[in-house]
Order: structure tokens, then C-alpha cells, then sequence
């Protein structure tokens, strides 16, 4: 089995070692990179700062309740990048805000989840998340740049 690469912009500690944790129990020979905050999570995608050599990922999950820019404005920034406009990209959010949906959508989300509140059923969310975005998913060839179609 090919290394799966995750990228996910999450700025809560808790939730980070939650989706880790989820990772390990998939038994997925997985890379992490995490992006803690919003100016960050653009820098990442445009290759600039610490991200100059980060890959294009196979599976990207987000988290639109950043602390200094809006989510929203963050999100559409990286997708009119071009870096993740041919992999699944996922909103893993707190908010079940209509408005927030809406507007996910609006820019093009492949899929919006509320974040659940029990560890099992995060665990679950991640598993679904884990076996959609790598494993079902149908994305063209070049999408990946490592050639490693998900």
C-alpha cells in the first residue's frame, strides 16, 4: 500500500490528536502535515514559508473555525490556488450553521460534516472520511503529482 498524504488545517489541539489517533487505527501508512492556523494554511498551498516542498495531498480535511481570518475567506483562497481543486477536500467544522454550509458549498466543497462530540463517533467520521476521500474517490491521473492515484 502507497504512503497516504493528509493534509488538514486544524487549529485545536485536541482535535489534531483525535484525527491522529483515527489515522492509527485505520492502520494507514499516513503522512500528517497539519496546518495550526489560517495564514499558514495559505502559505501551504501557495509553497511559500515552511511549505516549499510540501506535496500535493491525496486527501485534505479542513476546518473552517480558524482564529484570525475567516474560515470561509481562508478556504476559497486555497481552492483558487489550484493546489487542492483535484483531490477531495472535506469541511470538518463545529458550526451545523446553514450560512456556513451554504457557503462551503458555494465554494466548492466536495463534503461538509459537523464535527460529532463523542471520541467513537469522531473516530467513525474520520474512518468514513479516510475510506471516501482515498479509497472511493475517483480523481483524474494527474491530479496526484507523486502518480499515486488515490
Amino acid at each position: 500500500m502507497n504512503t497516504v498524504r493528509v493534509l488538514l488545517v486544524e487549529d485545536n489541539v485536541g482535535d489534531i490528536l483525535l484525527t491522529t489517533e483515527a489515522l492509527e487505527e485505520e492502520h494507514l501508512k499516513c503522512t500528517l502535515p497539519v496546518v495550526c492556523d489560517d495564514w499558514r494554511a495559505i502559505q501551504c498551498p501557495e509553497k511559500k514559508g515552511d511549505y516549499t516542498s510540501v506535496q500535493k495531498p491525496d486527501l485534505s480535511i479542513l476546518d473552517i473555525n480558524m482564529p484570525k481570518l475567516n474560515g470561509h475567506k481562508v478556504f476559497s483562497r486555497i481552492m483558487h490556488s489550484g493546489f487542492l481543486k483535484q483531490i477531495a477536500v472535506i469541511l470538518l467544522s463545529t458550526s451545523s450553521d446553514e450560512q456556513d454550509l451554504t457557503k462551503s458549498y458555494n465554494h466548492y466543497t466536495n463534503c461538509y460534516i459537523t464535527k460529532p462530540v463523542a471520541i467513537h463517533s469522531f473516530f467513525d467520521v474520520i474512518s468514513a472520511l479516510i475510506n471516501f476521500g482515498v479509497h472511493q474517490a475517483k480523481l483524474p491521473v494527474n491530479a496526484n503529482t507523486s502518480g499515486n492515484a488515490p
